[in-house]
């Protein structure tokens, strides 16, 4: 199958490429860097920003689903890259009529699911995370209240270890739900396997190693 990533050039993205290529498929990326990957056929790379309509729109081509993985690096700063990125995605759906899933990764801490963070994790984000969590909620919302064939995945903190494709998926919040850390490469592999067999749309899903 086709799939689109937008946000592959590093950390979730990047692994989503690879394990996207692992399992055979077609792979057509947009990011603002080149992605530091050997040639391969299947491969077809799109240098451009995901807030830019021209750019946006000849990633979303030919795709059988698409998995969004903006990040804005090490940086804490308020942004609205998020909320920018969601506005456009749903113009460019409208417009063409896009009825493929779209997989978007935020993180577990956007949107309701900060009230079931750990103690400790609050003081984090209230202090640090703060501002891009902001952002990000607002892209869950402007997304899940778009006509978008959507599923919001909320990993734990992201770690970079090998893949090991043991891992939790919840897709209910609950006391002592207790998400804590997940390798970067098994949340790729989630991602991919969802976009072959889209099991949980229209929900949100917490992803967590334990």
């Amino acid at each position: 199958m086709n799939i689109t990533i937008i946000g592959a050039s590093a950390g979730v993205g990047l692994e989503t490429v690879k394990r996207a290529l692992q399992r055979n498929h077609k792979v057509t990326t947009l990011s603002r860097s080149e992605i530091n990957l050997p040639v391969n056929t299947k491969l077809l790379q799109i240098k451009g920003s995901a807030t830019n309509k021209v750019g946006l729109k000849k990633s979303l081509e030919n795709a059988d689903a698409v998995i969004v993985t903006l990040g804005t690096g090490k940086s804490m700063k308020p942004t609205t890259l998020y909320s920018n990125f969601a506005k456009l995605l749903t113009e460019v759906q409208q417009e063409a009529n896009i009825q493929v899933p779209f997989l978007i990764v935020t993180g577990f801490g956007a949107g309701e699911s900060s009230a079931y963070n750990s103690f400790f994790m609050k003081l984090f984000f209230k202090f640090l995370l703060k501002d891009v969590y902001a952002d990000k909620t607002r892209m869950e919302e402007v997304i899940t209240t778009s006509k978008i064939k959507w599923e919001i995945v909320r990993p734990g903190l992201l770690k970079d270890e090998p893949l090991t494709e043991k891992y939790r998926a919840e897709t209910q919040l609950y006391k002592g739900i207790n998400i804590s850390s997940i390798n970067r490469s098994d949340v790729a592999d989630f991602l991919v396997k969802q976009a072959e067999n889209p099991t949980e749309l229209y929900k949100y899903v917490s992803l967590s190693n334990q």
